[in-house]
């Protein structure tokens, strides 16, 4: 979506398609210079410890890329469950949906641009 990539996870998550995921996406992110990445998990029920580590990975890559991260849709056991697991997702900003995370990621994106002018 322009500037912005909207990846949207419909699926439970294993290990390997997690890593696919991250690999494919830091390509995505090079190939179209995106500045910023949208992660829908609202159809995700469960998480555990690899695939909230694989979430702050995606994220910490694509800002060493030049994009920022926003993670929308979590569902109130999976946030329940980060949290059990002492997973705090550093880096990593959130939305309750697509909508507000959209413009999230345009908040960040005009504000990192007037500081570059600056």
């Amino acid at each position: 979506m322009g500037e912005f990539l909207l990846v949207t996870i419909q699926v439970d998550m294993h290990d390997q398609l997690a890593l696919r995921l991250q690999d494919d996406l830091s390509t995505a992110i090079q190939k179209n210079a995106s500045k910023g990445v949208l992660v829908d998990i609202s159809t995700l029920e469960m998480v555990d410890s690899f695939i909230g580590r694989m979430v702050s990975d995606i994220s910490g890559i694509s800002k060493i890329l030049g994009a920022d991260t926003v993670l929308v849709g979590m569902q109130p056991a999976v946030a329940i469950t980060l949290v059990e697991l002492g997973l705090s997702l550093p880096g990593v900003a959130t939305a309750l949906n697509v909508e507000r995370g959209m413009a999230l990621l345009r908040q960040k994106i005009d504000a990192d641009g007037a500081d570059v002018g600056h």
